[in-house]
């Protein structure tokens, strides 16, 4: 169970009481909310943080998820969970608004569950979908890290005969080095980069799909929707977890801890700024990729493009290196949560931060965080099938029916007011989608088992 002084946080805290502000001291913080969790940033660096967890490369498997959806479909459910993601992220914050006004901050999504549904809820529920997806973010991320390099190296040496382990291990020894920035809020910086490379390469997939669909070799398009009903079905679900999962966070609890008091409108704010990005890339990226390869996008449309030869290699590499660099801080970002668990673990908070007591604990389990998601990625390169399952029975959870269920037990508003009813109609619908998108992610799981090696080189 979280105690009281794992809902505050900051070298010295400002406890909110109206305007007020009451000083707290240090001896009051567990270790993770001390030094991870340190309320210092602005709402420009809550945007980045938002930003840099929501678009990633995920967003490049949108033009599948329009295969799995057709047209109609695909443009429906992608707006549908931009509005809806937006809706419960902004409850959320309000959630942890009136909170902190309250004289009571919540900086983690466990704590969120333990004050406002009770401690089981934290132990056997929130907390493990949270840690479950978020690590498993870092293994998708060292995974897709590890195949940006592969699509360099094979356009610049194609006799090469590098395999793809050996490029998710040189990826993951970055990550050994990125996970050792201290703090959540150390991360602004790397996380203003991530989002002008997020726009830098959506704008060179959207340039590529336009040259290459405006261009004499074009590929012969088809927008139909392949497969028999039954399966047209399954992959409807598929695509809708594959949507869900590239709006979702995971995190914002602790990202909203890295704000300085007072909270009030800063997380909208910085809601604005990460869903202005949303907007420009997934639409971008989405549409204009789709139009080029109809049926025909691969799982990444980064796949696509290999496979065309009327694109200037230079072109290639460039996304190829803007998504690698990109990643990177990605994968960072959503080691936060495990990070703030080692820390509060191991760590020290009577301890200075540097000192040798705590450096050694937070070397040692960082370290091994990384290196045990770095093998799991090179085990299996086919994890993106296994991230379906992890979106449809995690993402979806927390970021569509949390929220809702969050705000209606904290403001209790009225059965008869129309807020309760639309937030109990989304846990519902997404209540389905969780359940049916996972026996989909698993049928899918069966379908492709006979492709599956440990260790592909695919």
């Amino acid at each position: 169970m979280e105690t009281k002084a794992a809902i505050i946080s900051g070298d010295t805290m400002a406890k909110e009481n109206g305007n007020a502000h009451v000083q707290l001291t240090v001896d009051q913080l567990d270790a993770g909310a001390l030094f991870v969790l340190k309320s210092r940033g602005s709402w420009w660096h809550c945007g980045y943080h938002l930003t840099t967890s929501i678009v990633a490369p995920s967003l490049l498997s949108l033009p599948f998820a329009f295969r799995l959806l057709g047209w109609v479909g695909g443009i429906i459910c992608l707006l549908f969970c931009g509005v809806v993601t937006f809706y419960a992220y902004h409850l959320l914050s309000l959630v942890l608004e009136h909170h902190a006004l309250r004289g009571s901050r919540l900086l983690r999504f466990r704590d969120m569950a333990t004050n406002i549904l009770g401690p089981k809820w934290a132990i056997f529920y929130v907390g493990p979908i949270q840690f479950g997806v978020c690590y498993g973010s870092v293994v998708a991320g060292i995974l897709i890290g590890g195949q940006n390099l592969k699509y360099i190296y094979v356009l610049c040496n194609p006799e090469g005969g590098m395999q793809l382990y050996q490029f998710i291990i040189i990826f993951g020894t970055l990550m050994l080095i990125l996970a050792q920035i201290p703090s959540f809020h150390s991360l602004r910086h790397i996380n203003l980069i991530s989002l002008t490379l997020s726009l830098a390469y959506s704008a060179c997939v959207t340039a590529a799909s336009l040259k290459l669909g405006f261009s004499k070799n074009a590929p012969p398009r088809d927008y139909s929707v392949k497969g028999s009903p039954v399966s047209q079905l399954f992959n409807a679900f598929n695509g809708i977890s594959v949507i869900a999962t590239a709006y979702a966070c995971g995190m914002l609890p602790e990202i909203q801890a890295t704000l300085v008091a007072p909270l009030k409108g800063k997380m909208f704010k910085g809601l604005c700024l990460c869903y202005t990005v949303i907007a420009t890339t997934f639409l971008s990226v989405g549409i204009s990729a789709y139009w080029t390869f109809g049926n025909e996008a691969m799982g990444t449309v980064l796949t696509n493009f290999m496979s065309q030869n009327s694109l200037p290699s230079w072109l290639i590499i460039i996304t190829n290196a803007f998504c690698l660099t990109q990643v990177s801080a990605v994968a960072g970002t959503y080691l936060q949560p495990t990070n703030e668990a080692f820390e509060k673990t191991f760590a020290d908070p009577n301890k200075d931060q540097f000192s040798m007591r705590n450096i050694v604990p937070r070397l040692i389990s960082r370290s091994l965080s990384v290196v045990i998601a770095t093998i799991v990625g090179a085990m299996l390169p086919f994890f993106g099938d296994l991230m379906a399952l992890i979106g449809a029975l995690g993402f979806i959870p927390l970021d569509f029916i949390m929220p809702m269920v969050f705000y209606n037990a904290t403001f209790k508003p009225s059965k008869r007011s129309f807020i309760y009813w639309i937030n109990t109609l989304i846990v519902a619908i997404s209540s389905v989608l969780a359940i049916i998108g996972g026996v989909a992610s698993i049928r899918q799981i069966v379908l492709d088992a006979k492709e599956y090696r440990l260790f592909a080189n695919v």
